[in-house]
């Protein structure tokens, strides 16, 4: 059973920003000045098992990362895009490329820069940790806090609601 007001049957994309939303608000900063961020692993794995079930998914920051970018790729997302100053043109397009309407896209967002995204996107998810802004621009506010897996539980609840959750014996492996 979804917790989510919004019909998930409708859903064929994924978007994630990184920061806040698949890695924690805070991050330590390395020797080299740059950010570490944490990866949290269930989110992997619901990502990957969306890709295998042909559902779409994106990534979409602010960052400047090869490693955070890397860690992505390796998941198997192709449309990983970094150090985007303004998100929703190229959500717009991306959406276009792959015969996606509005309706169809679940965007998780965390603060200002995603807003126009959420207002965009059919279904909009913000950490319970997010801005008090992205919070009001959300359909859905997660009772998890970015980075706490909050990819997978859009994914999870939504692959299940279309019948895809642990349907096939490839979802037991990587």
């Amino acid at each position: 059973m979804s917790t989510f007001p919004y019909d998930l049957e409708r859903i064929r994309a994924f978007v994630f920003d990184v920061d806040g939303v698949l890695s924690p608000n805070v991050v330590p900063v390395g020797p080299d000045g740059n950010p570490v961020r944490m990866a949290n692993v269930k989110d992997g794995y619901a990502m990957q098992l969306a890709l295998r079930h042909g559902y779409h998914i994106a990534i979409i920051s602010g960052a400047d990362s090869p490693l955070v970018a890397r860690r992505f790729e390796l998941l198997g997302i192709k449309d990983v895009f970094m150090k985007v100053s303004h998100k929703l043109p190229l959500l717009k397009e991306w959406a276009a490329s792959k015969g996606l309407s509005a309706e169809e896209i679940a965007y998780a967002g965390d603060d200002i820069p995603d807003i126009p995204c959420m207002m965009f996107a059919g279904l909009s998810i913000a950490p319970a940790d997010a801005s008090v802004d992205a919070k009001a621009a959300a359909n859905y506010i997660s009772p998890l806090a970015g980075g706490a897996g909050i990819a997978r539980e859009i994914i999870e609840q939504t692959m299940r609601s279309q019948g895809e959750w642990l349907n096939k014996d490839t979802a037991y492996g990587w």
